[in-house]
Order: structure tokens, then C-alpha cells, then sequence
């Protein structure tokens, strides 16, 4: 049975941790972290089998963890991916928009080559990746439009870099367009899902992000053309009451990927 260690206690955290302890993934929760030890404590007190809480990021990966499911930010990322790999374990990253960072992909593609570990990429709130992914290499544009509710976008580092505020707004705006690696540092919470395209791609995503009012839904459009031919994928998501920034689709992918990372049998998919 595979071992597992959580980084991040949020509502996708909690949805892993619940799939686990109910059987649904088959294995064991050996570690949990967050930053708020509040957090963590809620979370361990809603499990039958109940994990240690480890005060420092960096131990979650000790013997006997097979994987760290990642499910905080973008700079939990930074600070705790290198060690994760360095100790030879496997990591889910659901903050894929830190791959965005040259340096930081750069330094963890060579960390998995040099200590034999994986980096799992789940396809999140988004659909379409496997094909993406199959097509990189004649993929000529790609795109995605992401639209959500003002409330949904809230607290991005974004409207304070153009002297906005998001509850001022009452009709369909569009907020950014640009490339991904931009998109995600102005929206670290909101557009894991352009890294996650990008990634797929192997190439950066050409990032619209709006906010409308009168939607209430998370959607996200991506459109794809090359040698191959074009797609288009739509995915109009639920959010998340507890976190509105966060599709109900986005921890249904998390849920999968660990389950296909922990048991056997046939899996689909590229």
C-alpha cells in the first residue's frame, strides 16, 4: 500500500485526505502540513486514521512516504518541491502555475532525472490535456479564455497591480491578456489551470482572464491548432462554496491522479 504525505489543508487537501481515509484511494495518510497548524488540526480531526501533523514542510517526505500530494500555492512549490524530490519520493503539484517560473521547471525536470523521482501534473479544472499533450509537437497557437465571477477572483495580486478592486465591478471586463507565466503571477489562485495547459502544450498558453458578474460559473475555453487539426474544449465548472477560486472539478482530478498513482489495473488516458 502506497504511503501519502499532504502539503496544504484547503478544500482540496481535505478532499485527498478524505479518499484516503475512506478507502476510496487505496492508501495510507502517513503526514499532513499546513501553514495554518489550525488548518491542519480541522482536517486531521474529520479522519478515522489519523495522520501526524508535522510542524516543518521538509519532513513530510521521510521515510516511509511514497508520494506528497501538493495542494497550497505556488510558493509551497518553491520552497518544498526540491527537497521532496532530493529525498526520492514522487509529488502531485496542483499548483501547476509555478512551472511557469523557467527556473523552477528547469530545476525540478533535472531533479527528477537526478534522484530517480516524478512530478505528477494533474489536468485539474480543465479538460482536453491528453490530446494536448499528444499533439505538442505540431501545436502552432494555443489559448484560454478564463471567465469567473469578480467574487471568485477576489484578493489577486492582479488588481492591486492595476489599482483595481474587484467588487467594483459590474459588467463583463476583460482583465488580462497575455502570456501564462504572466496570467499566473498576477492570478496565483485562478490560473494553475493556464499552466496546467501549458505544460501539456509544451509551449505557453495565450492567457484572456475576465471577470463578469452574471456568471457563476468557472469557465475555462482552450483552443488548439496545428499540423494535427484544431480542437476546442469548454468547461463550465462549479465552484466551490468554501473557496469560490476553486472548481469542484479541479479536486475530483486531484482525487483521480493520486487514486491512478496508488492502485493498479488499467488506466486510461495518454
Amino acid at each position: 500500500m502506497k504511503r501519502v504525505a499532504l502539503l496544504g489543508c484547503g478544500y482540496i487537501g481535505t478532499q485527498l485526505a478524505l479518499a484516503v481515509d475512506s478507502g476510496r484511494i487505496p492508501a495510507r495518510l502517513e503526514r499532513v502540513y499546513d501553514a495554518s497548524e489550525e488548518a491542519a488540526r480541522v482536517l486531521v480531526s474529520k479522519l478515522d486514521s489519523k495522520p501526524q501533523i508535522t510542524e516543518n514542510p521538509h519532513l513530510l517526505s521521510y521515510p516511509p512516504v511514497d508520494i506528497v500530494a501538493e495542494a497550497a500555492s505556488q510558493g509551497a512549490v518553491r520552497e518544498v518541491a526540491l527537497s521532496v524530490l532530493q529525498n526520492r519520493r514522487d509529488l502531485m503539484v496542483m499548483s501547476v502555475g509555478a512551472f511557469m517560473d523557467e527556473a523552477v521547471r528547469e530545476v525540478l525536470e533535472e531533479a527528477c532525472v537526478d534522484y530517480q523521482a516524478r512530478i505528477y501534473l494533474p489536468s485539474g479544472a480543465a479538460g482536453g490535456l491528453d490530446a494536448i499533450s499528444a499533439a505538442r509537437r505540431e501545436i502552432e497557437h494555443i489559448s484560454i479564455t478564463t471567465t469567473k465571477n469578480p467574487a471568485s477572483l477576489r484578493g489577486a495580486p492582479h488588481f492591486e497591480m492595476e489599482g483595481m478592486d474587484a467588487d467594483s465591478i459590474t459588467e463583463r471586463t476583460i482583465l488580462y491578456s497575455g502570456g501564462a507565466a504572466e496570467a499566473v503571477r498576477r492570478f496565483p489562485a485562478n490560473a494553475n489551470v493556464a499552466g496546467a495547459v501549458s505544460m501539456a502544450a509544451g509551449r505557453e498558453a495565450e492567457v484572456v482572464v475576465v471577470a463578469d458578474p452574471d456568471t457563476k460559473s468557472n469557465t475555462h475555453t482552450i483552443r488548439v491548432r496545428g499540423g494535427f487539426g484544431s480542437m476546442e474544449f469548454k468547461t463550465n465548472n462549479v465552484p466551490e462554496p468554501s473557496n469560490p477560486r476553486t472548481s469542484r472539478l479541479a479536486a475530483l482530478s486531484a482525487v483521480r491522479t493520486l487514486y491512478n498513482y496508488c492502485a493498479g489495473g488499467v488506466k486510461t488516458g495518454s
